[in-house]
């Protein structure tokens, strides 16, 4: 059994810290999550919305400090408690989810791992198992020894290895490098006298304060890892095709389900397309299908295109998508998809200075914005802009990027560049840029 509780903590430990750090990286777009979740549609709970970000970002650090407690094996009643209260919240998030065909999406990985709301229900469900192991043997389990960091520890980085690099569909080794750092932090404090009395506050302090370091650099900043299908380097355009257009790609297969009634003595079958074609059921009159009682069903998902909502329209010009997408110059947009957002003002004067740059480079730049045309006209009198804004979904301008306003770089459809509306840079820097990417 103590075999059994040592696996279980160090497979724990590390899936909780590797998914505290995915979420950490993106606090942003889980919260997204979380609001979706609060829906009057789903649990109802709206009034939780405005908190959504600080709830984000206090379960993503609260995530990795008990994956990291577990390791180490500190404090371990109240942590297995808090495991216990963790697991049970999100495995009744999937099982939600995946019964009820809400939020299909748990966002518990984010982008970084795509999984179906049942495959998201089994994880967790499986990890409620090892959780539950440490829960029930928690008066057993005492503070590492010495060699035990090290062995415990190695092994953790390991498995944090095969998921953050083995696991994940893009691989990002980030989660290594910062538990190695915290744990070798860890390692070298509890050798110094003053606090080796004191290790449980350290191995509680150390990545707590890292993380809120990490999460707060995010915030102002962007995700150091986007895994969206609009992060740098990445088409538009090829996001957008579809398995027609992708001839290396399986397309979605469907199967119908007809519900046939007997014309002689009203008898009722259920017979699928293949078996409908096959045996000329057409031809039998004394069976007609029930229209309103058939259905398809999906039997093989096949590839869906990673981008299915991208659209550029205005009131006066109509759909414009691939005017900018398929333009073989630069071009620069600013993305506000809440125009009364107080940040726009803010920086408003940047983002004029931009605007002028470009012009004068002939440089097209334009403004994208979920807001109503009354709203941006307003806002486009208040700050004096002179440049166009052009209509796009609000939550696909929130996943392309985690900021408002946002800029970002095009050229021929490809993601060149990203910034937060804290790095905003000047042109002479985006035509820096320029040279550099030809």
């Amino acid at each position: 059994m103590k075999i059994f509780t040592i696996i279980s903590r160090l497979l724990v430990g590390s899936l909780f810290i590797v998914s505290g750090l995915i979420k950490a990286n993106d606090p942003v777009g889980f919260s997204y999550k979380l609001k979706d979740y609060f829906a009057a549609d789903v649990l109802n709970m709206e009034w939780l919305v405005p908190f959504a970000l600080v709830l984000a970002v206090v379960i993503c650090i609260v995530e990795i400090v008990l994956g990291f407690a577990t390791v180490m094996g500190s404090k371990m009643k109240p942590v297995s408690w808090l495991l216990l209260l963790m697991i049970i919240f999100f495995t009744f998030l999937t099982f939600y989810s995946a019964y009820f065909e809400k939020v299909t999406d748990c966002g518990c990985f984010g982008d970084a791992l795509k999984l179906t709301p049942w495959q998201s229900f089994s994880k967790d469900a499986v990890l409620l198992v090892f959780v539950l192991v440490i829960f029930l043997r928690r008066k057993a389990i005492e503070l590492n020894s010495s060699k035990e960091d090290m062995i415990y520890g190695i092994s953790s980085l390991a498995l944090i290895s095969i998921f953050s690099v083995g696991v994940l569909h893009n691989p990002w080794p980030f989660p290594i490098w910062f538990t190695g750092t915290i744990l070798a932090i860890i390692l070298i404090l509890k050798k110094i006298k003053p606090l080796s009395t004191k290790t449980d506050q350290v191995v509680f302090v150390i990545p707590a304060l890292l993380s809120i370091i990490f999460s707060a650099y995010v915030l102002m900043h962007l995700p150091i890892k986007d895994f969206r299908p609009y992060a740098e380097g990445k088409s538009i355009i090829e996001g957008m095709k579809d398995c027609e257009e992708l001839t290396d790609k399986e397309c979605p297969e469907y199967m119908v389900l007809y519900k046939m009634k007997s014309t002689e003595n009203g008898e009722t079958k259920t017979v699928d397309s293949k078996e409908y074609l096959e045996k000329k059921l057409w031809e039998d009159k004394t069976w007609e299908i029930l229209p309103d009682e058939t259905e398809n069903i999906l039997i093989n998902e096949g590839y869906e295109p990673p981008i299915h909502d991208f659209s550029i329209t205005s009131s006066e010009e109509g759909e414009v998508t691939f005017k900018y997408l398929e333009d073989p110059n630069y071009t620069l947009i600013i993305i506000a998809y809440n125009i009364n957002n107080e940040n726009n003002i803010e920086v408003k004067d940047k983002v004029n200075a931009l605007a002028k740059g470009a012009t004068g480079a002939g440089v097209s730049f334009i403004g994208l914005s979920a807001s109503s045309d009354e709203d941006v006209d307003i806002f486009r009198h208040e700050v004096q802009a002179m440049y166009a804004y052009f209509a796009t979904d609000e939550k696909t301008l929130q996943t392309i990027i985690r900021s408002n306003p946002g800029l970002l770089l095009l050229k021929a459809g490809t993601v060149i560049k990203k910034w937060h509306y804290n790095d905003l840079p000047k042109f002479d820097e985006i035509d820096v840029l320029k040279r550099t990417n030809g």
